[in-house]
């Protein structure tokens, strides 16, 4: 009996460590299943993450391309702004034959006058058909090449000359060293204002009037570019139908020389009867009678004075020595 129940205790003790077993690798088997569904969930989740990560990425770049697209027709654009915001001076030269210069002169100030110019020179010579003018016209920058195109309409364009100068640097310069020097000129102020002797007093008051001095043709050099470049010069000839509308050349040979040795004759000549001119009524009125005088003077000495006559009586005349007698040589 007591073998039996020990049969009976094996097999009890066996059959629970099996169940134990059992029950160890179920708890085993659910735990391995829910770590891979963990380690399954898990780079589910992380696609997920990526995906939400890769749509604000996308997001971004989407942004960062808008922002792009806007640098870059801020770019396209810049150019152009900087373009109208650099200071230009502008310069031309024209030479326009019309059949009436003093039409075209009018025509001329009408046209510079209506878009906001005025005129800084105004030079004329009549003479018909060979009359010229010579104007100096300030026009707006903006409206420089409307003009010169208008005044080209007037005539025949015969001659056009364009310069353009960018001052761009020079104008920053300056409004750098303006307002350095306002600064400098502040600081100068203030330690006057804190002066306690009569030497720093004097010595300030110099400092502070050097600086200011300096200010001032700074400001007067912008200024002077700033009427430069808003408004522009154009220097215009107007010449009649007669005059030769050849440029000035520089031509060699003996016509030429020749020509120009008979104008210079000629123009001396003018000049020697011009002086001639205004030099005769002074020989008249004082020359003739100084020419009449040296005359009478000259024909005076000439004659020289009258002989003298001797009064009292003559004087003898000398007579030769006695001669003297010659020596014997021998007995």
């Amino acid at each position: 009996m007591d073998g039996r129940e020990r049969r009976r205790r094996g097999v009890r003790l066996t059959a629970a460590a099996l169940v134990a077993l059992l029950g160890l690798a179920a708890c085993g088997s659910g735990d391995s299943g829910g770590s891979n569904d963990s380690a399954v969930s898990a780079p589910q989740a992380a696609p997920a993450d990526k995906d939400r990560a890769g749509g604000r990425a996308e997001q971004g770049g989407g942004q960062a391309e808008q922002g792009g697209g806007q640098a870059e027709q801020g770019g396209a654009g810049a150019p152009d702004l900087r373009v109208d915001q650099r200071s230009i001076i502008y310069t031309g030269t024209m030479r326009v034959q019309v059949d009436d210069v003093d039409a075209a002169s009018r025509s001329a100030i009408a046209t510079v006058t209506a878009v906001g110019g005025f005129v800084g020179g105004d030079q004329r010579r009549s003479a018909d058909a060979d009359a010229t003018a010579q104007l100096e016209l300030r026009v707006p920058a903006a409206k420089f090449h409307e003009v010169v195109d208008e005044l080209a309409k007037l005539g025949r364009q015969q001659r056009r000359e364009i310069h353009t100068e960018d001052v761009t640097e020079q104008v920053v310069d300056l409004d750098a060293r303006i307002t350095t020097q306002r600064a400098r000129v502040e600081s100068a102020r203030r330690l006057l204002a804190r002066a306690t002797t009569i030497t720093d007093l004097v010595s300030l008051e110099n400092e502070l009037s050097r600086r200011e001095a300096d200010l001032a043709s700074l400001e007067a050099k912008k200024k002077r570019l700033a009427d430069l470049t808003s408004l522009s010069t154009i220097t215009v000839s107007l010449v009649g139908p007669d005059v030769s509308t050849a440029d000035e050349e520089t031509e060699i040979g003996f016509l030429v020389g020749l020509k120009g040795g008979w104008q210079v004759f000629l123009t001396s000549m003018t000049v020697l009867l011009t002086v001639l001119g205004a030099v005769l009524p002074w020989l008249l009125v004082f020359g003739v009678p100084l020419v009449v005088l040296l005359v009478v003077l000259r024909r005076r000495r000439r004659r020289g004075p009258p002989p003298v006559t001797p009064t009292g009586p003559a004087a003898p005349l000398p007579t030769a020595p006695p001669p003297v007698p010659a020596a014997r040589s021998g007995p």
